[in-house]
């Protein structure tokens, strides 16, 4: 296999394919689990010895931080495609952003009320106006978009003991509901729609008012990453290196404590908020720290082959992995013509399925893109924005440079 090239292109697909792989390590307790669990986790299944530890490493380690990365990247690949030219075809953009609008409806509405892509189209139709700011600018305002989010969410998590019984049982359902959810998913695809359907109204409201900040603010800085060097591997090692150190520094022992409150107060509403906020802070932190630590290895050119170059191809298919995560967890967890084992994996189990996706994703994701230009997923949303089919083997046309998500 050839060396690959070191270029802006690589370092932003590696870090992309980190992303989107650590991302699933959160997702899945949202598939295997009634979705009240994700925040909750001891509503569902046991939450003792080992299962209880892999929550609390991927609350500190994974949860909010690859989904930061993620939208610092989407912010950075708006600027590489269209530059800050301001007579760049930007219609090409909106056009982009409608079909994953589209594409993230048919996701939320119809597999899973989790789905990111609306909120990413929604907020990708704004950043954009953005582009030509210079990185002070975009920095400042991506700071107080997520302050602003945040203090909103923590605001939230803080009235959680003035809410309704009926809207704590929601949230935060007891035994008997869970029990029911449970049958609802494993009777079947289509049984759960309309379950799913009430699941996702709710699940996108909440993501437009609490979160949908917070993606822009750090598409924003994404922005300002990438003007400033960061993602194309102009800071220098050591930049990188102290970044990474101070950054994790920092932002580890913040969401460390944050988890080791939420479990030393059994999650207890009044307490919550605690808990969030500080996972809300660190997790800026930690996921800097990760890019900056993915940016360091992309600076050791001898280490690319054997350890980057897979996770670029997954960063490549970005897009139809994330989707098929989807569809993997729904085949695994829903009712036929799925397994229909929600409820039956404990998260130990779930962890196990993770690393599992991880190995075939990374094979799968370097030998596809052997033969072919895009992922599949890609080729069709690049398709539908160009309305045309665009060549999909290598041999149509040659292989173009990677195209970022």
């Amino acid at each position: 296999m050839a060396q690959p090239k070191l270029d802006r292109h690589f370092s932003i697909d590696a870090i992309r394919g980190v992303a989107v792989l650590g991302i699933f390590m959160m997702n899945i307790q949202a598939f295997a689990m009634v979705f009240a669990a994700y925040q909750f986790p001891q509503v569902h299944m046991d939450f003792t010895g080992a299962n209880r530890d892999v929550w609390f490493y991927s609350h500190v380690f994974f949860n909010m931080k690859f989904i930061t990365i993620f939208s610092a990247l989407f912010g950075a690949g708006i600027l590489l495609m269209l530059g800050e030219d301001k007579q760049a075809n930007i219609g090409v953009h909106y056009r982009r952003m409608f079909w994953l609008l589209i594409i993230g409806l048919v996701h939320a509405w119809v597999f899973w009320a989790g789905d990111i892509l609306v909120p990413y189209a929604v907020m990708g139709m704004l950043v954009v106006l953005a582009r030509r700011m210079n990185p002070v600018g975009l920095t400042i305002m991506g700071v107080i978009f997520i302050a602003l989010t945040g203090g909103l969410m923590a605001l939230a998590f803080a009235l959680f003991p003035m809410m309704p019984p009926d809207a704590l049982e929601s949230m935060r359902p007891g035994p008997e509901r869970v029990a029911e959810l449970v049958a609802t998913y494993q009777a079947g695809f289509a049984d759960r729609l309309g379950e799913n359907a009430t699941l996702t109204f709710s699940a996108e409201i909440a993501q437009l008012t609490f979160f949908a900040g917070r993606l822009a603010g750090v598409m924003f800085v994404g922005m300002a990453l990438f003007k400033w060097g960061f993602f194309t591997l102009r800071w220098s090692f050591i930049q990188y290196l102290i970044a990474a150190v101070v950054s994790l520094g920092i932002g580890l022992p913040i969401c460390w404590y944050g988890a080791t409150h939420l479990l030393e107060t059994d999650f207890a509403l009044d307490q919550f908020w605690v808990g969030e906020t500080l996972n809300y802070v660190g997790s800026l932190f930690v996921a800097f720290g990760y890019a900056a630590v993915v940016m360091l290895l992309c600076k050791l050119g001898a280490m690319l082959r054997f350890v980057l170059h897979p996770f670029a191809a997954v960063g490549r298919m970005a897009f139809t992995n994330y989707l098929t995560h989807t569809l993997v967890a729904t085949f695994i967890f829903v009712g036929p013509p799925g397994l229909g084992m929600i409820g039956e994996v404990e998260r130990v189990g779930q962890f196990q399925i993770v690393a599992a996706v991880w190995v075939f994703q990374l094979i799968f994701s370097t030998l596809w893109l052997s033969v072919f230009r895009f992922g599949p997923m890609e080729w069709v949303w690049r398709s539908l924005t160009y309305w045309k089919l665009q060549p999909l083997r290598k041999s149509a046309g040659g292989a173009p440079p990677p195209i970022p998500a």
